[in-house]
């Protein structure tokens, strides 16, 4: 019997994760809290992999670890397959989700860091609270790009993953395989 978590549980985590590492243990490092958040994503992806592929053979190629990752692995995760993957046959791929389930459910509050230093409002707040609210969205990327990376690492492929927000709640996530 397989064993599974709500999705609202692990939507809360991720929520916890993000929220307790940019808010509380690197609230003024945010570089630090995003490679901690993609690292505990890399672990939960490294072994995901594990439990996933435990029944087949290896992959011979980086594209048909990919396509494991697009299909297979993403379904298992995201309960739905990526709608667009992409490449340069160079060791480039572009996965894209439309309707990402970890940005389709996030909540900015305009009230958090809307205020400057000296305590005033900036002249462009809106401006500004866009930049927020684009930092806040990223930083939940994170988790999801260590969580790919950590997958295609257990599967032999070493990669740098990044994501890009085009408009919400689609992202695609870039993996550049490593030489």
């Amino acid at each position: 019997m397989g064993r599974e978590v709500s999705e609202s549980c692990i939507d809360s985590l991720l929520t916890e994760i993000v929220s307790t590492y940019c808010n509380r243990f690197y609230a003024t490092k945010p570089e630090l809290a995003a490679r901690r958040i993609e690292a505990i994503g890399y672990q939960v992806g490294h072994q995901l992999s594990e439990r996933y592929t435990m029944e087949r053979p290896r992959f011979t190629d980086h594209l048909e670890a990919i396509k494991f990752i697009c299909k297979d692995f993403w379904s298992e995760v995201f309960k739905k397959q990526i709608d667009n993957l992409k490449t340069n046959h160079r060791g480039t791929f572009v996965l894209q989700d439309n309707r990402f389930r970890w940005l389709s459910r996030i909540s900015v509050d305009p009230s958090i860091d809307s205020l400057t230093e000296n305590g005033r409002l900036p002249q462009d707040s809106s401006a500004f609270s866009e930049n927020k609210a684009a930092q806040a969205m990223s930083m939940h990327l994170y988790f999801p790009c260590g969580i790919i990376g950590g997958a295609l690492s257990n599967l032999g492929i070493p990669c740098a993953v990044s994501a890009d927000i085009s408009s919400l709640p689609a992202c695609s996530f870039v993996i550049r395989i490593k030489a």
